[in-house]
């Protein structure tokens, strides 16, 4: 049964049982702090716990931002604003709304990757939720130890595969922690509607078995039918526990993604954001890239440096955008390839996964990847490897030769694991290139052209989705979906924008443009029969009526 709304989490009340005192100041999601007025100070118990000036929000952010500026490290940075939300959500969301530029590049990527490598070294409170191999046939039992019951959307990993960085076991925990932190402020879901999950099965990497603050089971991972059966009760568990709840899948590896995504696809509201969102906010930043070079998407050649999750999603996508445009898929497909550690994926080799077969056409094998951009000559190459500098400037002078405007995307994170940093794009194309990154770069000069090349990073497209999946009672979130999301976000980028060489809209819009999407989303749903809400008169009103902003609720 698809789940209704959710809506706006209100202020409690105040009965006998509200927190008082230390208590209330110890809990994130109602301490106010400096903010607390004279009269809640006196109805609350907190007189003589605070300094006696009342200091609101404004002087809140500026001491935070003050305090954040100073230090001398990103992950340091990150530790601040994890202790930050552990203490006070409202300021910490304040903060992170205000300065998206500054603040999302350190919840997420690409400063993750390092916390989550550290994760055992720097924990100092639970956030989220360990279900672990040996809650095997209590699982339920287990969630319901989670404090909210309004709970409405799951972010969940098993730690196999971390961004670019590998297996990292129950140190993964710090994806869902971020990704439910981007819902917040990048889409407004209430914090209370996000819980993320780290399902701990165990980890192949022996590294983290000899490490004294690793905090996960030292264990191999569960495989085969363990495996299967242990996800399958987890999943069983969302529902029963929390009925209708959407449940994303994050950085699984490629064996288990495309298993899980197919297998709950139709049975859940769920889906997978490292082979849907990635594909999502990379066909909107090709949609960006062509409004500049005037050619039509269907003469397009593709090449994905990269054969799994990210690259099948998005050849997949763009396929569907070519048949849109009224393409045979077979000839659609005949424009997307896939080049993998082994070389170009062609119809002749005999050790491909499933996944890659639709993408592996008839055509002479190439070993190297500047072998196969010599080849098929490209109109745009993305990178999708997590293996750095392969873009190289042999690669990307050859693309400026075959191109005027050459589309280099450079998606994989964090930013160790670009296949080329912006100056490099730009530099090696003689100011040509039509680029884009999965981590940020810094704006760049080059012949005396001033370029500001922006994130394709799935926080254009994954907040607005789970806001559309909540806000409409979705009972499925489908491939058509992604593709509005895509065509949604591509119109929110001006000409302004691409004249600076920027193919995403800036950060400082995102709430709006995911307001956007969920409301594509929705629309979306409507048509297919997929929501659980009859259709609003004004459907971006009501988005907007759903979505959290983070303001301090009177207590007094």
């Amino acid at each position: 049964m698809p789940h209704r709304a959710k809506q706006r989490v209100l202020p409690p009340p105040l009965p006998e049982w509200f927190p008082r005192g230390t208590t209330l100041l110890r809990d994130p999601t109602l301490n106010k702090g400096t903010a607390f007025t004279e009269a809640e100070r006196e109805a609350l118990g907190l007189r003589g716990l605070l300094p006696p000036r009342v200091a609101g929000l404004e002087d809140q952010v500026e001491r935070v931002l003050e305090n954040i500026r100073r230090l001398d490290s990103n992950l340091s940075k990150y530790i601040a604003l994890e202790s930050l939300q552990d203490r006070n959500e409202t300021l910490f969301y304040r903060v992170v709304t205000e300065n998206p530029d500054e603040m999302m590049p350190l919840i997420y990527t690409p400063t993750v990757g390092l916390a989550c490598q550290q994760f055992g070294h720097i924990y100092r409170r639970p956030r989220g939720m360990y279900v672990t191999a040996a809650d095997r046939g209590r699982v339920a039992q287990v969630l319901r130890n989670w404090p909210y019951r309004e709970a409405a959307i799951i972010v969940v990993t098993d730690g196999e595969r971390i961004l670019g960085l590998g297996d990292l076991g129950a140190n993964g925990m710090g994806i869902p922690i971020g990704k439910l932190a981007l819902y917040t402020a990048c889409a407004g879901v209430h914090p209370r509607h996000c819980l993320p999950v780290l399902l701990d099965v165990g980890t192949n990497n022996t590294a983290l078995h000899t490490d004294r603050l690793y905090l996960g089971l030292r264990q191999p991972r569960l495989a085969g039918a363990a495996y299967e059966e242990f996800v399958e009760e987890f999943i069983d568990a969302t529902q029963q526990v929390f009925p209708g709840i959407v449940v994303q899948f994050e950085d699984f590896a490629n064996h288990h993604a495309f298993t899980l995504l197919q297998k709950y696809r139709g049975r859940i509201c769920c889906f997978n954001d490292d082979i849907q969102g990635t594909a999502s906010v990379t066909v909107a930043g090709i949609f960006s890239a062509l409004r500049v070079t005037g050619r039509p998407l269907g003469e397009q050649t593709f090449v994905c440096l990269g054969a799994g999750e990210a690259a099948t999603g998005i050849s997949d996508l763009l396929v569907e955008a070519m048949v849109d445009d009224g393409m045979a898929e077979k000839d659609a497909r005949g424009r997307c390839w896939l080049v993998d550690s082994k070389g170009l994926v062609v119809a002749a080799r005999t050790d491909l996964a499933a996944h890659k077969k639709p993408y592996a056409h008839e055509h002479a094998p190439a070993a190297t990847f500047i072998d196969a951009v010599r080849m098929l000559k490209p109109t745009a190459i993305i990178g999708v490897s997590a293996t750095p500098n392969t873009f190289t400037q042999q690669v990307v002078e050859e693309m400026a030769r075959l191109n005027e405007r050459p589309v280099v995307f450079a998606l994989s994170n964090p930013t160790s694991r670009s296949e080329c940093t912006a100056e490099q794009a730009y530099a090696w194309s003689g100011g040509r290139a039509l680029f884009a990154s999965g981590s940020p770069f810094d704006p760049v000069t080059v012949g005396g052209r001033h370029f500001v090349p922006r994130q394709g990073n799935n926080s254009y497209i994954f907040p607005g989705v789970g806001l559309g999946a909540i806000a409409g009672g979705l009972s499925q979130v489908t491939d058509r979906m992604f593709m509005a999301a895509a065509r949604t976000l591509a119109a929110q980028v001006s000409d302004a924008d691409l004249a600076q060489g920027s193919l995403y809209p800036p950060l400082a819009r995102v709430r709006d443009v995911s307001a956007f999407i969920a409301a594509a989303v929705i629309e979306e749903a409507l048509s297919a029969g997929l929501a659980g809400i009859e259709a609003p008169a004004d459907m971006l009103a009501y988005v907007h009526g759903q979505m959290y902003s983070p303001e301090y609720a009177s207590f007094a």
